[in-house]
């Protein structure tokens, strides 16, 4: 899995200490001298898989030099309800003053990496990868999408800066007649640096995707908002026309947990779910002193 680099964050989390902070937490001063020292215990209150550990102990030491974070359950592990995940020590005043923004980022990321692994749980012993999409948060999507890795999930294009894909939008602007169009743009599409792939969105299985397989140097057809006939549909066509090899073929649109495992077995390469970071619910984790 690949980690994220606390750089890729920094300003998010100086904005979020400004935020609830401001110049001083009036409360903590008028109960503790600041020379108190403590320790505090993050609890899990209820199963997770856990993410934002790495995040946290930089975000302590924005706060206060001096608090020091040990680690128990580390980010993509599984955590039980009242399992101990972690200890902060030092300065009383700084811990308290640190607690609900840490516990915001704890919640979230980890709402989401247990989101993520339901997902890919669901659809366990098929060749489906869960993939998420660019439904995050405005200045969150690194640490989301870190989230989602340490669920278990497979992350889509970063932004629109490092994939290429042409949706349906910008399809039904080619026309009726677009595949001669869509060749010539796939072939340019394949000289830009920086594309880790190029992918061609249809809603149509008969009126669209039979032409779309017939251009080569395409890595990922996505077939929106597909019913599972369709999907199935889908793929004997595109093994028909093209063996087991690219493109992959990508479910999306109206995904949910109920319905993922049978899309799966359609015999998709990967499902897009918007859900596992839009709709991800914030778990329970608490700090006892």
């Amino acid at each position: 899995m690949k980690l994220l680099k606390t750089e890729e964050v920094r300003l998010l989390l100086k904005l979020a200490i400004e935020e609830d902070l401001g110049q001083r937490d009036m409360t903590s001063e008028l109960l503790f001298d600041g020379s108190v020292r403590d320790k505090a215990e993050i609890i899990s209150r209820e199963e997770i898989v856990v993410c934002g550990m790495n995040i946290v102990k930089d975000l302590l030491r924005m706060y206060d030099k001096r608090l020091q974070l040990k680690v128990f359950v580390r980010d993509g592990q599984h955590a039980y309800v009242g399992c101990r995940l972690a200890t902060i020590s030092g300065p009383l005043r700084s811990i308290l003053s640190a607690e609900r923004v840490m516990l915001n980022f704890l919640q979230r990321l980890s709402g989401i990496a247990t989101t993520t692994r339901k997902y890919v749980r669901a659809v366990q012993g098929t060749k489906a990868k869960i993939y998420d999409t660019r439904k995050t948060l405005p200045g969150w999507r690194a640490l989301e999408k870190y989230a989602v890795r340490c669920g278990g999930g497979y992350n889509h294009r970063l932004g629109l800066y490092d994939g290429i894909l042409i949706k349906d939008n910008h399809l039904a602007q080619l026309g009726r007649n677009f595949q001669p169009k869509l060749r010539k743009i796939i072939k340019k599409a394949r000289m830009m640096k920086h594309a880790k792939f190029v992918a061609v969105e249809v809603d149509h299985v008969d009126d669209q995707l039979n032409y779309v397989l017939e251009i080569p140097d395409i890595d990922i057809v996505l077939l929106d908002n597909m019913g599972q006939w369709q999907l199935k549909h889908a793929v004997e066509m595109k093994q028909k026309m093209r063996g087991r090899g690219k493109p992959l073929l990508e479910a999306s649109g109206n995904i949910t947990l109920t319905n993922v495992s049978a899309i799966a077995q359609c015999g998709v390469d990967r499902i897009a779910v918007g859900a596992i970071t839009h709709s991800a619910t914030a778990v329970d984790i608490g700090v006892d002193r």
